[in-house]
């Protein structure tokens, strides 16, 4: 299977698949991209490319859909700074901040999936066991807004 999936976009703003031979509609263009699938469009009439501009559209097809994608405030400044002090934000900090975010889920979610396998029982944990997990329990009190185990310790 290919990589990329090559579109046209024609003025009726009807895609064609080159690759099918046959018109695709939005959706089927995002359960492509959520396949793995990488998209490039291109303006049937100019050539130019309006990849992102198609992208953009599925993002705000599925906000619509669900009533919100992003806060209304950050919507506002990126209304008010527009191109001037977020571009350079979206076309390096946000992707590799998505990306890190992403690699981290993946590893939290394995390590939980071996835990499970292994058959863990964290109420029959030994004190050593436990102590293993207190950067996970600070981890995730830091997230829940509660305080450090060691703060908890300290405190009574």
């Amino acid at each position: 299977m290919e990589d990329k999936i090559l579109l046209k976009k024609y003025a009726n703003r009807r895609l064609y698949d080159t690759g099918q031979s046959k018109y695709v509609t939005l959706n089927e263009v995002a359960a492509q991209i959520r396949n793995g699938r990488q998209v490039e469009v291109r303006d049937a009439k100019t050539k130019e490319n309006v990849t992102a501009f198609i992208l953009t559209q599925i993002v705000l097809e599925e906000a619509k859909r669900k009533n919100v994608l992003l806060p209304a405030p950050l919507l506002h400044t990126i209304i008010q700074y527009g191109d001037n002090a977020l571009v350079e934000f979206f076309d390096k900090h946000l992707q590799q901040t998505i990306n890190a975010y992403l690699a981290y889920k993946s590893s939290v979610d394995e390590q939980f999936k071996q835990w499970l396998g292994m058959g863990m029982d964290i109420s029959r944990m030994t004190p050593d066991g436990v102590a293993q997990m207190n950067p996970l329990q600070s981890l995730f009190k830091r997230f829940a807004g509660g305080p450090e185990p060691d703060q908890d310790k300290s405190s009574k």
